[in-house]
């Protein structure tokens, strides 16, 4: 991959950063036991990144996309002037097949594709595709705040929670989806306890919710994937609360590989399930979880701890990094337009028209 390593300020909250003509983004592998940037310098190099899981979560991909656009014009017009638009049309699709469900990668280029189709061909296009990318960028920090309230004023408190995978300011530009309900409803004593599940086989639950969580003071206790039932069983949680990838026309919700189990065991036990979104991860041409594209990985990430292997030789693989839980096992869709109860497909309509 193109990039170098500098020493930024490293923080949750600053994980997508443009600085010096460049987009830097903190290597998200490597956390929590180190904390490192990687300068990238065109927009192949950005597709890297994505399909790599330098960067992860579906608002952060579609805001990289958009920085990663500003960088496939800069070199589209250094070698083709006027040119530039045809010049572009490879590294839009590098960065279009770079992963295939996160829905808000589409959304951010199709938006950034709708600018470029109105720019003048003889005019330098970088500044101005810099400032939508950075309002795309601001626009998702907005959201997540907002989401934050909505999210927090839910739960009636105190009370535990359980969280998934990672929808933390890593996850986003910044504050987050469901850690940001988390940071919100922490703050206002609606949450006592913060459980993570470990979220094989990335184990982002393990490096990231719990490094942002513990640097937020909010304090968190891990869980094997497999122990959520039985902590729910003990009591004291009220709430599933998670990100997600894509959300379908009818309430249907793709997120991390195991939350469709975790909203199964929730509804056995009286335990609510939020899922907190902004609206560009809602895809109304997308009638049902059906039709949703779920992406499957290579079978070395559950062969193997890091370059350990630890599977037997010869086990096969199926490794889908998504599922989708069905509407009727969600208690509401947080959004910054709104929160939907009980989602279905005219209550997803009625918020995506308001």
């Amino acid at each position: 991959m193109e990039a170098d390593h500098i020493a930024l300020n490293p923080s949750p909250d600053n994980a997508i950063a443009w600085h010096a003509k460049q987009l830097w983004l903190l290597d998200q592998r490597k956390l929590p036991a180190s904390a490192e940037y990687l300068e990238l310098r065109s927009a192949e190099a950005t597709a890297d990144a994505i399909r790599e899981m330098v960067v992860r979560g579906a608002p952060a991909i579609g805001i990289t996309a958009a920085y990663g656009v500003v960088l496939a014009a800069r070199t589209a017009y250094a070698a083709a002037g006027s040119g530039w638009k045809s010049a572009i049309q490879l590294d839009l699709g590098r960065l279009r097949d770079s992963r295939p469900t996160a829905v808000n990668l589409f959304w951010a280029l199709d938006r950034m594709r709708g600018l470029i189709d109105s720019l003048d061909d003889e005019a330098d296009p970088e500044p101005q595709l810099l400032q939508e990318a950075e309002q795309i960028h601001a626009e998702d920090v907005a959201a997540n705040r907002c989401m934050g309230e909505l999210g927090a004023a839910l739960i009636d408190g105190p009370t535990g929670v359980i969280t998934h995978c990672n929808a933390g300011a890593l996850a986003t530009g910044g504050y987050g989806t469901a850690l940001g309900v988390i940071r919100n409803a922490h703050a206002a004593g609606r949450i006592n306890k913060v459980y993570a599940d470990e979220t094989r086989p990335w184990l982002q639950g393990a490096r990231l919710t719990a490094w942002e969580l513990l640097a937020d003071a909010i304090p968190v206790t891990l869980l094997a994937d497999g122990a959520a039932a039985n902590r729910m069983a003990q009591g004291g949680v009220g709430w599933i609360i998670v990100g997600s990838d894509r959300i379908a026309a009818n309430g249907d919700v793709a997120n991390k590989i195991g939350t469709f189990s975790l909203a199964v065991v929730a509804k056995y036990h009286g335990v609510k399930v939020m899922v907190v979104a902004p609206t560009s991860t809602i895809d109304m041409q997308v009638a049902s979880g059906k039709e949703i594209p779920i992406e499957v990985r290579g079978g070395d990430e559950l062969l193997c701890c890091g370059a350990q292997r630890i599977a037997a030789e010869g086990a096969e693989v199926w490794n889908p990094v998504f599922d989708v839980t069905p509407a009727e096992l969600v208690d509401a869709i947080v959004t910054e337009k709104g929160v939907v109860l009980s989602p279905n497909v005219e209550k997803m309509r009625q918020l995506m028209e308001s």
